[in-house]
């Protein structure tokens, strides 16, 4: 019974693989490949019963690992590009990229790109990042490029905000609790703009809820904020100290300082728009 499975198999390994011209038999009675001369056929004793099954020859394995890797290649592209498109709320996020960057903060730039080289390690330890400044000094854009970065790596990454989430639940009847799970899906959470949301106590449980649920799960978070460190750690709201000292146990501050970036666009598109007026 085995001697015949086997010989089954044998046989239907044998006609997936085909001879070619130029192919011929050597001085062993076995069959060579006529472009790489190496076997394309094995023998064996199966049972007491010498087989010549047919086998890869080394050309046939190549071109086969060489398409195992172009299907690889393809599957992560795609992988790629369903994480960007569920990644960002905008669509011009994506152009949010280290390459895109003008370097105007080099020391936050580059700050950000050692987050992404180092994320391994930072992943297995809950490691995430603050970012807090004045309006427009490009935090928003700091942590878009690292989102980007590790979605090129393979990683999914969520950017999004309390506002936007939280509506998402309003409008739920139920699965709350799994929706909140579900952002523990991503191995890095973006959260733009703490403290733009409503100052009501539903909304500071939520947040609260959102960043304890990231907490727990030893998941990393970026955060970014217009609320100086100095008011982070020197709150007197109850409800905003428990949200704050959840992330500044996981997420080290970074001060991004520096003038806006959004006047500076502003300004530069004044100057466009009244030269091409002449006034």
């Amino acid at each position: 019974m085995i001697s015949e499975v086997m010989g089954r198999l044998i046989d239907t390994c044998d006609a997936n693989i085909k001879t070619n011209d130029g192919d011929y038999v050597g001085e062993d009675g076995l069959l060579y490949c006529g472009k790489c001369h190496t076997r394309k056929q094995a023998e064996i004793i199966l049972l007491g019963q010498i087989r010549r099954p047919m086998c890869l020859c080394s050309c046939e394995q190549e071109r086969l690992e060489k398409e195992k890797q172009a299907q690889r290649k393809r599957e992560f592209e795609e992988k790629v590009k369903r994480y960007r498109r569920i990644g960002f709320p905008r669509s011009d996020m994506f152009k949010w990229t280290f390459e895109n960057d003008d370097r105007s903060n080099g020391e936050l730039t580059d700050a950000m790109q050692r987050y992404v080289d180092n994320f391994p390690e930072l992943l297995k330890d809950g490691k995430g990042l603050l970012l807090h400044g004045s309006v427009g000094t490009g935090k928003t854009y700091a942590a878009c490029e690292v989102a980007n970065a590790l979605i090129d790596k393979g990683y999914p990454v969520l950017v999004t905000n309390f506002s936007r989430i939280t509506n998402t639940l309003q409008g739920m009847f139920e699965g709350r609790q799994e929706y909140i799970d579900s952002l523990n899906d991503f191995k890095l959470l973006v959260l733009d703009d703490l403290g733009a949301e409503r100052e009501s106590s539903y909304m500071q449980e939520m947040v609260y809820t959102i960043i304890d649920s990231r907490y727990r799960a030893g998941l990393p978070m970026i955060i970014t904020t217009n609320i100086s460190i100095e008011q982070i750690k020197k709150t007197s709201s109850i409800e905003r100290m428990r949200i704050y000292d959840r992330i500044l146990e996981r997420c080290f501050p970074v001060d991004v300082s520096g003038s806006s970036r959004r006047r500076k666009i502003v300004r530069d598109s004044y100057k466009s728009t009244k030269n091409i007026l002449g006034i």
